[in-house]
């Protein structure tokens, strides 16, 4: 791996770092119940956003932010497979769609909290821009993958 790609790959390792330890902040405070380091006025308001039921998975009581703890954690797999493996370009068409899944998810948490709750978490933003930048990195990746070759049509196969 060449210093731009290794750049890029360590970039997308420190947004997973950054986001399971953000993940895993909120999973504390979640179970703890322990106060926030947020502001809890105006438009950032993060207790608003994570005593909601949106902070929870279908109503049940594991709250949204372990699965962003699962969410990072395949990210930082990912690229670190994408780093070992001798077919990375499987391994980041795989990190690429999971990417994809993510903004996504994020895209429509961010809809909830100003839409739907008419607050923004703070802890909650950083880790969506990490995911953006994991998407970014991912892109970045891609694009400095050789392109390969089409095989001529028509042309006989040598054995």
């Amino acid at each position: 791996m060449i210093g731009g790609e290794r750049l890029l790959a360590i970039g997308v390792l420190g947004a997973a770092l950054a986001g399971l330890g953000i993940s895993a902040y909120l999973s504390a405070v979640h179970a703890t119940h322990a106060p926030l380091v947020c502001s809890v006025r105006g438009p950032v308001d993060c207790e608003r956003v994570l005593t909601s039921a949106y902070a929870q998975i279908l109503g049940t009581a594991i709250p949204t932010s372990a699965a962003g703890i699962i969410w990072f954690g395949v990210s930082g797999v990912l690229a670190l497979l994408q780093v070992r493996l001798s077919r990375a370009r499987a391994a980041l068409l795989a990190g690429l769609a999971w990417s994809v899944a993510g903004l996504l998810t994020a895209l429509f948490l961010v809809y909830v909290e100003i839409v739907q709750l008419g607050a923004l978490c703070a802890w909650c933003s950083a880790a969506h821009v990490l995911v953006l930048l994991t998407l970014l990195f991912t892109l970045a990746r891609l694009e400095r993958l050789p392109r390969a070759q089409p095989e001529p049509h028509g042309m006989p196969q040598q054995p």
